[in-house]
């Protein structure tokens, strides 16, 4: 995109705006502040803006909470006054035809919400074409959508050429390829979640690439329990233990270190309130594991210290409970600490990291959810390969 002259350009970008909104207050405004780069290098380079976004999940209709007016007003609040941000009441209507055809140099346009049409999410060719004829060179910067092959993400790109990666997917593809394609090692992986079903395909697929694995949260007893340890009331997938068996055992094939929780902080309800101990190995009947244990915590951090390189998506506990929190917040700090690089996605990972505050000390935070569990999972997205 760098060497891309976009003076006397309109370029069309997709952008992830999909921010929480509440009552018309932005709650969290990173994923805007994440597009600015891009952004301002076509201002500043003479080309001019439409930014296309989703926000929540409205089905084909129009829904007034959605409506993209105070992101568009918060665009303007962080561009200042160098630039006039526009918004279109539809987005491909004959407001928005209008507008584009009148943007000018240095001019930015917010389209209204890409789902409010229904042809969005089923990559409608209709739609894609309408999209496309309103721009001279197509820029995907959301990286969170690339996944899903919509008509925004890539039918429009399959239309519009030159169709170019925006400096936040330019970085997200570099931070992938600095961890898994030419790494410095040992390379590490911190995977956590509730489930052993939702982390399958990228465990299997993380054994061929990384020198050791640490497992925690829920998905942790599936695994305990496929090795006949007792995980007492725990979440456990009964119908994976198999699976879990399997990359266990895949696991030792490939010489890659595998490790499990050794001790476990357990409670007797699911509840902030609820009665908790320390337990060494079997989890007894009537407890639930809800975090990992400070013996686990402490070799898990002695294993993410010596690392070069870390990828971490999932939390080691019921993170949102502030009593089981703190092996997640562990894992946050000792990467804050290290001098590796470090990447981290998934909503409670990055959650953790804003809450321990170290998020500038983090090599690369993901912007994307669904799309960085896919690329874990060594998929191609739909969004990169419309490129050219």
């Amino acid at each position: 995109m760098l060497d891309y002259d976009f003076d006397g350009k309109c370029a069309f970008v997709r952008v992830d705006f999909n921010v929480p909104l509440n009552d018309g207050t932005i709650g969290d405004d990173t994923r805007i502040r994440a597009a600015l780069p891009t952004i301002q290098h076509i201002l500043n380079h003479g080309g001019a803006v439409i930014c296309a976004s989703h926000l929540g999940r409205p089905t084909g209709q129009v829904v007034e909470a959605l409506r993209m007016a105070p992101v568009a007003e918060h665009l303007q609040s962080l561009l200042g006054d160098k630039h006039t941000v526009l918004t279109a009441t539809s987005v491909c209507g004959e407001d928005a035809i209008a507008a584009a055809e009148a943007l000018e140099a240095g001019e930015v346009l917010v389209l209204e919400n890409l789902r409010f049409e229904a042809g969005e999410t089923t990559n409608d060719a209709e739609l894609a074409s309408k999209l496309a004829a309103m721009a001279d060179v197509f820029v995907q910067d959301a990286f969170g959508t690339c996944h899903r092959a919509h008509a925004s993400t890539a039918g429009v790109p399959a239309i519009l050429k030159p169709a170019l990666a925006g400096m936040l997917l330019d970085k997200e593809i570099k931070a992938f390829a600095n961890a898994f394609e030419s790494p410095k090692r040992p390379v590490v992986a911190v995977i956590g979640g509730a489930k052993v079903s939702d982390k399958i395909v990228v465990l299997e697929n993380l054994l061929d690439k990384v020198d050791r694995v640490l497992i925690g949260g829920g998905m942790a007893y599936t695994f305990l329990k496929a090795q006949s340890k007792t995980v007492g009331s725990s979440l456990c997938e009964d119908d994976r233990l198999d699976i879990a068996l399997a990359v266990i055992n895949k696991a030792a094939d490939k010489n890659v270190e595998l490790l499990l929780p050794s001790d476990h902080l357990v409670a007797d309800s699911f509840s902030e309130t609820a009665n908790t101990k320390v337990v060494d190995g079997n989890i007894p009947d009537g407890w639930m594991g809800l975090d990992i244990g400070p013996e686990t915590t402490a070799l898990y951090r002695e294993r993410l210290v010596s690392a070069a390189t870390v990828v971490w998506n999932g939390p080691m506990g019921v993170f949102e409970l502030e009593p089981f929190s703190h092996g997640t917040s562990a894992i946050a700090k000792v990467l804050a600490d290290s001098n590796c690089l470090s990447i981290v996605g998934g909503g409670d990972s990055v959650a953790a990291i804003k809450k321990n505050k170290v998020e500038n000390s983090i090599s690369h935070i993901s912007t994307g959810g669904g799309a960085f569990l896919e690329m874990l999972e060594g998929k191609q997205l739909p969004g990169i390969l419309a490129l050219s």
